[in-house]
């Protein structure tokens, strides 16, 4: 035997059971034109509109789901891609850091644009859909109650035209049509008010939505495509890097050349205490007065220091080829790392 649900008397178990029973049978009665049945059109079409919108809501809700899983995906798929990047790029190739640093930048670009798209479009769209199953709920609600205000005023209006009249149940009878009555209306008015402001909310939603989704792209885009610029000229680096050690690697000029074997385009006329010509081959930013700037493929001229005190391990004096044979003097000359360049 079922039980009855917590809450829930067995009175109250029977009137709903008779509510039900009498509901059905003045939708019988309504169907075979026996009883009047209250029709509104404009009312009907705004419950139409309100499926359609709860409709169109949800799909929508459902694609941008749909899309953030896509962008999951391409994040994963960015994320394996820079990683197996990094795990291949040699620590003496140029950039070494910068890709590092570069795989790490795209993997917080993709998280931010997830983690946006989810914050504005998807918790906007959430938020609107939840005030759905309420206003559904009380739509059903109303049309049970305008049943039962038909079924009330049927019942009136029998008790009315019998051939025997109980004032007493006529009274009865008037009583339950009014509070029927009062019941339908007032949730009739309410959803009235609601459908029509629900409808026309629809298009502050979309807007704001796509809005917001539209934003966040522009913006990601916007990002990634300066990292794609980053990356691209790191390669373009990386291969010049490539032809300078080939040119260097074919070079007769080794390091084990005679001095008088190297020229500078000078007419052979060489600055004092010249060693050898080094080629730069990554740009190196002076931190000092002393220091000497260089840019990639800058040809330097490597002078001996004038106390081997003076010279650090791994640093080289020089100037630059350019200034020495237009100005014949060393004044400019200056110190560089020497794991910036390369033998020529």
């Amino acid at each position: 035997m079922a039980e009855t649900p917590k809450g829930v008397t067995a009175g109250k178990l029977a009137i709903n059971v008779q509510k039900r029973f009498t509901r059905a049978q003045e939708k019988v009665l309504q169907k075979l034109g026996k009883a009047e049945e209250t029709r509104d059109a404009a009312f009907e079409e705004m419950v139409a509109n309100f499926n359609k919108q709860m409709t169109e809501g949800t799909k929508l809700q459902k694609d941008l789901k749909t899309y953030l899983i896509a962008v999951k995906t391409m994040h994963d798929a960015s994320r394996r891609l820079q990683d197996c990047l990094a795990d291949m790029y040699e620590p003496e190739w140029f950039g070494k850091e910068e890709i590092d640093s570069l795989a790490e930048d795209t993997d917080t670009l993709w998280l931010d644009y997830h983690q946006n798209i989810s914050d504005t479009s998807l918790v906007s769209m959430d938020t609107y859909l939840t005030q759905f199953p309420d206003i559904k709920a009380r739509i059903a609600k109303r049309d049970r109650k305008m049943v039962d205000f038909d079924s009330a005023r049927h019942h009136f209006t029998s008790l009315q035209k019998g051939k025997k009249k109980d004032e007493a149940k006529i009274a009865k009878a008037e009583e339950e049509l009014g509070r029927a009555q009062r019941i339908f209306e007032e949730l009739n008015v309410e959803l009235q008010d609601e459908l029509p402001a629900l409808w026309d909310n629809r298009v502050g939603v979309y807007v704001n939505t796509f809005q917001g989704l539209a934003g966040q792209q522009e913006k990601f885009h916007k990002e990634m495509s300066k990292l794609s610029q980053n990356l691209n000229d790191i390669m373009t680096k990386l291969e010049e890097q490539r032809e300078l050690n080939e040119e260097a690697n074919h070079s007769e000029s080794a390091s084990s050349a005679p001095k008088s074997a190297v020229t500078n385009g000078s007419d052979g006329e060489l600055p004092p205490g010249f060693l050898y010509k080094v080629k730069a081959i990554h740009d190196y930013a002076a931190t000092d007065g002393d220091e000497l700037e260089l840019k990639m493929g800058d040809v330097v001229l490597v002078l001996a220091f004038d106390s081997p005190d003076e010279q650090d391990d791994g640093w080289l004096l020089g100037v630059k080829e350019p200034h020495w044979v237009q100005n014949k003097d060393i004044s400019a000359k200056g110190v560089f790392p020497e794991n910036f360049t390369q033998k020529v």
